[in-house]
């Protein structure tokens, strides 16, 4: 790869990342008529994170990148079929993206996964470290550059605050994505929490969008006092039939992101993804 060529994925994926503040705008101009590409790519749906990718296409805008005029996107979504994301992150990397977008965990380890040239930038990455997408925060290393959540303790606050909210509470569901090791953290910690406060945790395990019509039926059989959703990309799609569940069965729920109570839901508590999001364009 040239030298020029290299030199110029390193400047865009550093103003992505916002990891360079640096003079007045307009100091690192692009070359005239040259087209970048950022390849986006997501476990989820289009749908289930649209306002987030407006948010990435409006900060980019305010550094000077402007779709269709001197910017490209690639989208690529595996719509919560895990094991498309190989594929689909192959195919970015045929497409000589200048950047891939990763959101959440599974994406960005993909990515990682097909090339160890192009910038990735993870967006609300879960456990960067724990999860192997980074040798360190502090220095993550190799390709990869963004920011995370990194917040497994708050599952156990979140199950705290549902304690304080409905004192008689002794069981409460727990709906996780097995596949996702970030989710599988936060429901390690909420376990953990649940040993002090001597509530019975239920889990729900789920992999797929077919898996969560069984897992909620399970809550209401078994009778659960509350549920807690454990956010990433496959329950951020079915949040609405989350919270349609929950309203029917009179069941409080509590998730990691605003966008459940958004659907519906009781209450979140949880980082602003939205300007976690904002942050990796910088």
């Amino acid at each position: 790869m040239p030298r020029s060529r290299q030199l110029g994925r390193r400047k865009f994926v550093f103003l992505i990342a916002g990891a360079i503040v640096a003079g007045p705008r307009g100091a690192f101009a692009q070359q005239a008529g040259k087209v970048d590409k950022i390849g986006i790519l997501n476990a989820g749906s289009a749908a289930g994170v649209h306002t987030l990718h407006g948010m990435l296409r409006d900060g980019l805008r305010e550094f000077g990148w402007i779709e269709g005029k001197n910017l490209a996107f690639e989208e690529r979504y595996a719509d919560d079929d895990r094991d498309r994301l190989p594929v689909l992150a192959a195919e970015l990397v045929r497409l000589d993206v200048d950047v891939i977008v990763g959101l959440g965990t599974l994406a960005p380890l993909a990515a990682k996964r097909a090339t160890s040239t192009i910038p990735i930038v993870m967006a609300a990455a879960g456990d960067p470290v724990g999860s192997g997408l980074v040798a360190g925060l502090a220095r993550p290393g190799g390709n990869i550059t963004g920011t995370s959540l990194m917040a497994p303790d708050l599952g156990g606050k979140r199950l705290e605050l549902i304690k304080d909210l409905l004192s008689e509470t002794h069981r409460v569901a727990v709906l996780w994505n097995a596949a996702n090791p970030y989710s599988a953290l936060v429901f390690k910690e909420t376990e953990r929490v649940a040993r002090t406060v001597e509530i019975e945790i239920q889990s729900l395990e789920v992999r797929a969008p077919a898996d969560f019509d069984g897992a909620l039926d399970v809550a209401a059989r078994q009778h659960a006092d509350a549920l807690i959703i454990v956010e990433d990309p496959l329950t951020i799609d079915q949040r609405e039939k989350i919270a349609k569940f929950s309203i029917a069965e009179r069941l409080p729920t509590i998730a990691g992101l605003s966008l459940f109570t958004d659907a519906g839901g009781l209450m979140s508590y949880g980082p602003n993804v939205i300007d976690t999001f904002r942050r990796s364009v910088g």
